[in-house]
């Protein structure tokens, strides 16, 4: 039995994905909440009914992307490591990234504005525990940086994919730019790739 989402919880995603384009198009600072509300259609009051500062917007931001590691982490917790344990998180991690796209561009282009937010921080957190689930106990120094340049992969797909589309000749995009989702699929090989030098015998 499928569960029909409540009008509520259809409002705040739509305020999120507004709140994204708009952050996009100006800059986390440089965007009011009076902007957010004006290009939803709504008063600030009825916005204000779920968020009540732009604070409260990127926490149900960070939510949104965190959901999906959130997964990864509570199917990671608990097992013995292993190269297929290892391998499968990253896989979950990857799952439906491209969907995601919005949100690692907003990360990747407000990094000064939520580095130390409570939203930013908690981001931070998850992203420490699911490095730590890649590389496994008594990690040496360098498993620590493969996991998380595993890890990390996926937003740098992101980053390199903007420039490369951004950058083509004569105001063209780059003819060599793969779409999102072979972008995706090139992280996911190059994270597997990097983190399968992480053994149990190095530990």
């Amino acid at each position: 039995m499928t569960t029909t989402p409540s009008p509520r919880s259809d409002t705040r995603a739509r305020i999120i994905d507004v709140a994204l384009e708009l952050f996009a198009e100006h800059g986390y600072e440089k965007t009011s909440l009076r902007e957010i509300a004006d290009r939803l259609g709504v008063t600030k009051a009825a916005l204000y009914y779920h968020f009540k500062t732009k604070d409260d917007i990127v926490r149900g931001i960070v939510e949104k992307m965190a959901a999906p590691l959130d997964d990864a982490i509570a199917f990671g917790e608990g097992k013995e490591w292993s190269p297929e344990l290892r391998d499968e998180l990253l896989r979950r991690f990857a799952a439906g990234m491209g969907e995601r796209a919005p949100l690692l561009r907003f990360f990747h282009e407000n990094q000064p504005a939520l580095r130390e937010s409570a939203a930013g921080l908690a981001f931070k957190d998850r992203m420490i525990k699911m490095i730590t689930l890649l590389h496994g106990p008594e990690p040496t120094f360098r498993d620590k940086l493969r996991a998380t340049v595993a890890l990390t992969s996926m937003h740098s797909a992101m980053f390199l994919l903007k420039a490369d589309l951004c950058e083509g000749s004569g105001g063209q995009p780059a003819a060599a730019a793969p779409s999102l989702d072979e972008a995706m699929e090139a992280a996911l090989e190059v994270a597997l790739e990097v983190a399968a030098r992480i053994e149990p015998s190095a530990h």
